[in-house]
Order: C-alpha cells, then structure tokens, then sequence
C-alpha cells in the first residue's frame, strides 16, 4: 500500500483523495482470496486497478453529451485562463458538426488580447460559424445577441466560451454564474489541465460549487501527466470525464477511456498483466473442472436411464 500511495502522488493525485482511496481499497482487500501463482502484494495491486476503473467510469448516459432537447441547445465551457479551454471549445464543434449538427462558436473572453480572433480563426479552419465580434461588448451583451442569432438561424448547438483568469476569483464566477442563468446551458463543462497537478481538486470543486458542473474535458494528456488530475476531480465532483483533448491538432478529441488512465496513473502494468494472465489460467482451469464434472455427470446419468430401461 505504501507503494501505490507513492505511485498516486507521483502521478499527482490530491494527498487528500490518495488517504481516503487507500484505506477504501484496504476494506476491500482484506479477507480476498488471492489467485495462486501470484502473490498477495500482486493481487492488491489488481483490487486497486479495478477500483480506480470503478470511481473514473460513468455510465453511458454520464459520459455522453446530453443533447436531447429543443434546439438551440446551448453548451457553456469554463475553465482557467491557459487550461486549452477555447482549444476544447473549437475541437468539441468539429465533433458535433461531424455528427450533422449545425453549431456556432461564440466567445465571451473580452478580457484576454485577441481571445475572440484566436476563436473565429479556429471557427474557419474547422468550417463551423461563429459569432461576429462587435468592438466593446460585454460577455453579457454577447450572450443576449448570441441566444437572438441563434434562434433566428436555426443552429442546433451553441457553444459558448467563457472568460479564464489566471485564478479563480468572484467576479470571474459571478460572471459565469450570470450567464448561465441568461442561457440555461443543457452541459456546462470544466476543461481542466491535467498538468494541473494537487490544484486541480481546488479548481474542480470551486467550479461545481459555484456552478453546477455537468462534465469533465481534461486536456493536455499526451504530456508528461501521469492523469492524477483525473482521478481528482472525478472524485471530489462526481462529475464524469467525457472526453480528452489530447493535442493541437483540432481532430484530437477522445473519448474518456477509464481503463486506460488507471493503468497510466498506477504505472504497475506488468504486475496487471502478470494477474490477468493468472487469473484467465484460473478461469480457464475451473472451466476444464466443470466440464469433466458435467461429462462425467451425463455418462452417469445415461447409465441410470440404461438400467432403467432393462
């Protein structure tokens, strides 16, 4: 256990989640048979692969985009300034136009220098429309000719991209707050760095606090991030994780893969695949016993019925 806790905070999982995750798994390993031909310490490390596997996955339902309402359905995205939120925004519009939806892009960052240039360059390179930019408008001034345009050109889905700042502040959450009451989005997704590291519980649970989050977009996990920052804000929010932005390029866009950050976090796979194997040889050998046991059942039977008849 000593170990995994080293393995979780190397990975840069929350110390606060790494104490309560460990001694969860320490309940559940107690009293578990352990597969012969490995060895107790091996097995441990197998109840706590499944166990993460278990807290990082959502359902169906969960991890999809809910977009089962009346069109426009609006989206909001929030984030930290530099967390790749207005990246997400654009890559998460070429998902949605490629499922045959017309979306328009709008940005609401008047804040940052050449925020809502940098998102109508990424509207054009993908082919989906957004929002004119109109000199000295404030985001709520936005949002309003947003929700007009919308309705009038039948868009199915509006994407809109809030403000970051360089920390959570008030006015930053007031801000949002107020135009989420204005849109009443159908998902209101936190892209979050996963180089984040420790910070990440703080900044999850300050948003879903202050804003209800709906879903996860983690980006930046094709660096050095081990995917600490997953476990993190999946634990403390509740919240599914729906997808990774995994690059610059605006096609990279996965779906969450629970599997595979429980792996990257634990770093342990040659002990996985060392259980998997012993366990399927189990498998495989019980399955052997029970079908010498049936075999050996029906010839017994088929004696029975033979005797019967004379």
């Amino acid at each position: 256990m000593r170990d995994i806790r080293i393995a979780f905070l190397e990975a840069d999982v929350a110390l606060p989640v790494v104490k309560d995750f460990i001694e969860r798994v320490k309940i559940k390993a107690l009293g578990q048979e352990i597969i012969k031909s490995i060895t107790p310490g091996q097995m441990v490390v197998k109840i706590i692969h499944t166990e993460l596997i278990n807290i990082l996955s959502g359902t169906q339902e969960e991890t999809s985009l809910s977009l089962k309402s009346s069109p426009p359905i609006s989206i909001l995205m929030v984030g930290l300034q530099g967390s790749g939120k207005t990246t997400a925004s654009a890559k998460l519009a070429l998902r949605l136009k490629n499922q045959n939806k017309k979306v328009l892009l709008v940005s609401l960052d008047t804040y940052r220098p050449a925020a809502q240039d940098q998102l109508n360059i990424l509207s054009k390179s993908i082919g989906v429309d957004s929002l004119p930019i109109i000199a000295n408008q404030s985001p709520l001034e936005i949002t309003k000719r947003a929700l007009y345009e919308a309705k009038l050109a039948a868009y199915d889905i509006v994407i809109y991209d809030t403000a970051g700042r360089v920390q959570i502040d008030t006015e930053m959450m007031e801000e949002a707050f107020n135009i989420k009451n204005l849109i009443n989005p159908i998902e209101t997704i936190l892209v979050i760095d996963a180089m984040t590291g420790q910070d990440a519980v703080i900044i999850a649970d300050n948003f879903n606090q202050k804003l209800g989050i709906t879903g996860i977009i983690l980006s930046r996990i094709d660096g050095d991030a081990k995917g600490g920052a997953a476990l993190s804000v999946r634990y403390i929010t509740k919240r599914p994780i729906k997808f990774l932005s995994t690059g610059e390029k605006l096609t990279n866009l996965e779906e969450f893969n629970p599997e595979r950050i429980a792996s990257r976090i634990l770093d342990m796979g040659d002990i996985l695949s060392l259980v998997e194997k012993a366990a399927s040889v189990i498998d495989q050998e019980e399955a052997e016993k029970a079908a010498a046991k049936l075999k050996k059942g029906s010839a017994s039977r088929m004696v029975q019925e033979d005797q019967f008849q004379k």
